[in-house]
């Protein structure tokens, strides 16, 4: 009877590496940036956000108050759950092409999330020019921090990662709380 684990165990090791290798190779390709992958991939250790029903409609909202101008503000949770929007004022100079969030409310949101409130995990802004993705501003402004940015346009919000080598688009699913 001993003699049958050793064969099992000698089969196993013989397949082995092919199936490492492929799925060496499997897992290399999908570490690869989104961009390279096609818009909308996934890296398989992400998860994709979600957002409250409640969350989408006040970025909505907020981007049509403050029309001509673009809306800004704070997106709290977690990392997997949005679960607020908290509006900040729009303080850049020309905030018909630009949004800053207003350093008041960013500074509160980090000191309440330091004393066990909810996290900021990214920023929301609006682009009243109807274009739902980065801008070159955008692109040139980010921190390049892993949040996630949500920008509002046409009535439709994108989201989209911040991450080391750029903003990677990404998919979000809405939910109730």
């Amino acid at each position: 009877m001993a003699k049958r684990p050793i064969r099992a165990h000698r089969a196993a090791s013989r397949s082995t590496p092919r199936l490492r290798e492929k799925d060496e190779e499997w897992l290399a390709a999908r570490r690869e940036p989104a961009s390279r992958r096609g818009c909308g991939a996934l890296l398989v250790d992400q998860m994709l956000p979600n957002m409250t029903f409640a969350v989408h409609a006040a970025i909505l909202a907020a981007a049509a108050r403050a029309a001509p101008d673009e809306a800004c503000g704070l997106l709290l949770g977690t990392a997997a759950h949005i679960h607020t929007a908290f509006p900040a004022a729009n303080v850049a100079p020309d905030p018909a092409h630009h949004f800053e969030i207003d350093p008041a409310a960013l500074i509160a949101a980090h000191r309440a999330a330091r004393a066990g409130g909810p996290q900021v995990v990214g920023y929301y802004h609006s682009h009243p020019n109807g274009l739902a993705r980065p801008s070159a501003t955008d692109a040139a402004s980010a921190a390049r921090d892993g949040r996630i940015w949500a920008i509002a346009a046409a009535g439709a919000i994108t989201m989209w990662r911040d991450g080391p080598s750029g903003f990677e688009a990404l998919s979000y699913t809405l939910g109730d709380g």
